[in-house]
């Protein structure tokens, strides 16, 4: 009974500061508009209540919006998956063997640090304004960070529990299953949260730079801004924010679900 009547609290301590925050910003996005910019700057930021009213309740702006949203949320996730088992291939061969890694770590790093926005333009003409090219770029863009968490999860194992399985003669593939991937399993799913956000990220830029093919939350963006349509350009903003968010909760809630009976950092959360 006594928990049923502290649920409310707990509810408010474990929500209140968020939901304070997000009214500390709807009320500097107010101030911003109504008291830093002048008459003439006002239409670069307009209040939230009017980008509620022309991105979201205007219909024809609100499914040109969803359809955005499916289109890069579909490329995002594609190439998400992709990553991540691409990364998880690479972290298991680097992982059983020093060699492999010493091969082939370097070019993953210098994957990592080409500029990705250099690379759209070869993969424009290689692949054409399709799917594939934007698919190509999520994965660029999320699969170091991926890759490297997987690889130091793998490599984390505790020396005392190798060594005895090892003891036992237990095979490569035996310690890999039931000993690494487990132990390595925290340090998966943080770099799965990480590469998450990156796919969208990498979804937007794709869109930014193929200008034909599926219509893209990027395109929309681009397309609002030249147009001066500020109002819509902020509903497509949120809406990007959104799915990221998403996806993000996502893999916490999986990752949580996973851990929570014998993680002792998601054995806190929950």
């Amino acid at each position: 009974m006594s928990e049923t009547k502290r649920s409310p609290l707990a509810a408010a301590v474990a929500y209140g500061p968020a939901i304070a925050v997000f009214g500390l910003f709807i009320g500097v996005w107010y101030a911003v508009h109504h008291v830093v910019l002048n008459e003439q700057r006002k239409f670069i930021v307009p209040p939230p209540h009017r980008v509620l009213d022309r991105a979201f309740l205007d219909g024809k702006a609100r499914s040109e919006l969803l359809e955005g949203l499916v289109n890069t949320g579909r490329i995002a996730l594609i190439g998400f998956v992709i990553a991540t088992l691409a990364a998880l291939f690479g972290s298991v061969v680097m992982a059983l063997s020093r060699v492999f890694e010493r091969a082939l770590f370097p070019y993953a790093v210098a994957l990592q640090t080409i500029p990705v926005l250099a690379l759209v333009p070869l993969f424009s003409v290689w692949f054409g304004p399709t799917r594939t090219a934007r698919v190509v770029t999520c994965v660029l863009v999320a699969l170091f960070p991926i890759l490297t968490s997987f690889l130091f999860g793998l490599k984390s194992v505790d020396r005392g529990h190798l060594d005895l399985f090892r003891l036992n003669k237990a095979g490569i593939r035996t310690r890999l299953v039931k000993l690494q991937l487990p132990a390595a399993l925290p340090s998966i799913f943080t770099g799965l949260r990480i590469g998450a956000g990156l796919c969208v990220i990498g979804a937007l830029v794709a869109d930014f730079f193929f200008t034909r093919g599926d219509l893209g939350l990027g395109r929309l963006l681009n397309n609002y801004a030249k147009r001066l349509e500020y109002e819509k350009l902020f509903g497509g903003v949120i809406l990007a924010s959104f799915l990221g968010v998403a996806i993000y909760l996502l893999i916490g809630w999986l990752g949580n679900r996973l851990l929570r009976d014998w993680h002792e950092s998601e054995a806190r959360a929950s």
